[in-house]
C-alpha cells in the first residue's frame, strides 16, 4: 500500500511480495488498483500507467547465518526470454490501465514454470518484486496530458534535464517532451487553481492462479517484444536497442492523417508453438500485429475503449487489449525466424506511447 495526493506520481517497487510457494505452474496473473477499503479505483482518478512482476534470486541470509546491512546485496535478477537490452522490459507479467479487461490465463496443459529448485543457486531463494507507476489525476489541469507524462505539465526541478539520465544513461535532451522520466516518484502534475483534496492510500491488488507442477504440465517461455527495437549486428552478434517508449509527432490539426506506425524486425533465436499473445499499449492505440518472416499474420491485438464511469469501463481510456489463443499446432515460430512487431496509433501528438507485445511459446504439444 502507498499514499498519494492529487496530481502526484507514485513510482514504487515492493520486494519479496507474496507468490505461490514451491514448484508450481502459473496459469494467470491479474492486477488492479484499489483503495484502502478494497474498492476498485477508476482510471480517471488514479491512472495505472504500468505494473510488472520481476523474479530475482536473493541470498538466503538465514542459511548463511549473516545479518546483512542490505538484504538485496548479491541479488540476481532473472529476466524473461524477450530480446530487449538486458535491463529493458525484464518482467514476467505486467500491464497498465488495460489490466482489468485483458485476459492473462494460459490454456491447459501449458503453464509458466516457477520455483524449480534445480534453477536456484545454492545459498539463494527465489523471490518476486512488484513495480508500479500510478498518477493521481484528481484536480489536474490537463488530466490526459498527465497520464502521458508530458514534461511541461509537471512541476519539474529547475535542473531536471541536467541531472536526469535517459534510457541511454546520458542526461535527458531538452527535446524529450514526455514519458516515464517525467513521471518519477513524487513529482507533481499541475493542479487547477485552489483545488484541494486529501491524500489517500492505494494498493495494487493481484490474483495469481497456479497448479502444482507435474509431468502433465508443458512449460511455456514468456517474451516481451518492443516495436521500438532497432536490431543491428556486430559480426555474428545481434544487438537489440529497445527504447521502451516513443513520441508521436503532431499532425498539425489534419483530420485525416494516416496512423503512426512503429515497426521492428526481431530475430527469435529459439522459437516454438504460439500458445497465447497480447500487447501493452496506451490510449490512442489502433492495434498491434505480429507477423512471421513470410508475412503471415501471427496475431493482432486490439483495444477496447471504455464508454462509462465505472472502473473497467472508463470513457476514453483503453480498458482492455484482446488476446490470441491460436488453435494448438496452428502457429509455429521457427528457430532464428525474424518476426515483425507493428504497432499503430492514431495520429496526433502523444508522449510516452508504448508498443509491447507479449507471447508465450512452447517447445512441444500435448
Amino acid at each position: 500500500m502507498f499514499e498519494i495526493g492529487p496530481g502526484k506520481v507514485a513510482a514504487k517497487t515492493f520486494f519479496d511480495v507474496e507468490f505461490p510457494k514451491g514448484h508450481v505452474g502459473v496459469k494467470s496473473f491479474d492486477a488492479e488498483l484499489v483503495d484502502e477499503e478494497g474498492n476498485s479505483v477508476p482510471l480517471y482518478e488514479a491512472y495505472l500507467h504500468h505494473w510488472f512482476a520481476i523474479k530475482y534470486h536473493a541470498k538466503d541470509w538465514n542459511m548463511l547465518k549473516i545479518i546483512p546491512k542490505n538484504p538485496l546485496e548479491g541479488a540476481i535478477y532473472i529476466r524473461n526470454e524477450g530480446t530487449c537490452n538486458s535491463y529493458i522490459l525484464p518482467a514476467y507479467w505486467g500491464l497498465g490501465g488495460e489490466s482489468r479487461g485483458t485476459k492473462s490465463n494460459i490454456p491447459n496443459p501449458y503453464a509458466v514454470e516457477q520455483g524449480n529448485p534445480s534453477y536456484v543457486p545454492i545459498g539463494y531463494e527465489e523471490k518476486w518484486l512488484l513495480n508500479l507507476m500510478v498518477i493521481d489525476t484528481r484536480g489536474t489541469k490537463h488530466r490526459k496530458h498527465c497520464t502521458e507524462c508530458r514534461c511541461n505539465r509537471f512541476n519539474l526541478p529547475k535542473n531536471f534535464y541536467n541531472v536526469t539520465l535517459g534510457i541511454d544513461g546520458k542526461p535527458l535532451s531538452s527535446n524529450y517532451k514526455g514519458g516515464i522520466f517525467c513521471c518519477q516518484d513524487n513529482l507533481q502534475c499541475k493542479l487547477k487553481k485552489d483545488f484541494e483534496a486529501p491524500t489517500r492510500k492505494l494498493a495494487l491488488r493481484y490474483k495469481i492462479t497456479w497448479v502444482e507442477w507435474n509431468q502433465q504440465q508443458i512449460p511455456v517461455r514468456f517474451y516481451i517484444l518492443d516495436s521500438t527495437d532497432r536490431v543491428r549486428t556486430n559480426g555474428s552478434q545481434i544487438i537489440h536497442d529497445c527504447q521502451s517508449e516513443f513520441t508521436i509527432p503532431s499532425n498539425n490539426g489534419k483530420k485525416h492523417s494516416p496512423p503512426h506506425i512503429e515497426k521492428a524486425n526481431i530475430p527469435i533465436e529459439r522459437g516454438g508453438y504460439l500458445i497465447y499473445g497480447t500487447s501493452h499499449m496506451h490510449t490512442g492505440v489502433i492495434n498491434a500485429t505480429l507477423y512471421g518472416q513470410d508475412g503471415r499474420t501471427l496475431y493482432t491485438s486490439k483495444p477496447t475503449y471504455g464508454d462509462g464511469k465505472e472502473p473497467g469501463n472508463e470513457k476514453g481510456y483503453v480498458v482492455g487489449m484482446s488476446g490470441s489463443y491460436p488453435k494448438p499446432s496452428s502457429i509455429k515460430i521457427k528457430d532464428g525466424e525474424i518476426v515483425t512487431v507493428e504497432t499503430r496509433y492514431k495520429s496526433g501528438f502523444l508522449t510516452g506511447a508504448m508498443g509491447h507485445m507479449y507471447i508465450y511459446l512452447a517447445d512441444r504439444l500435448p
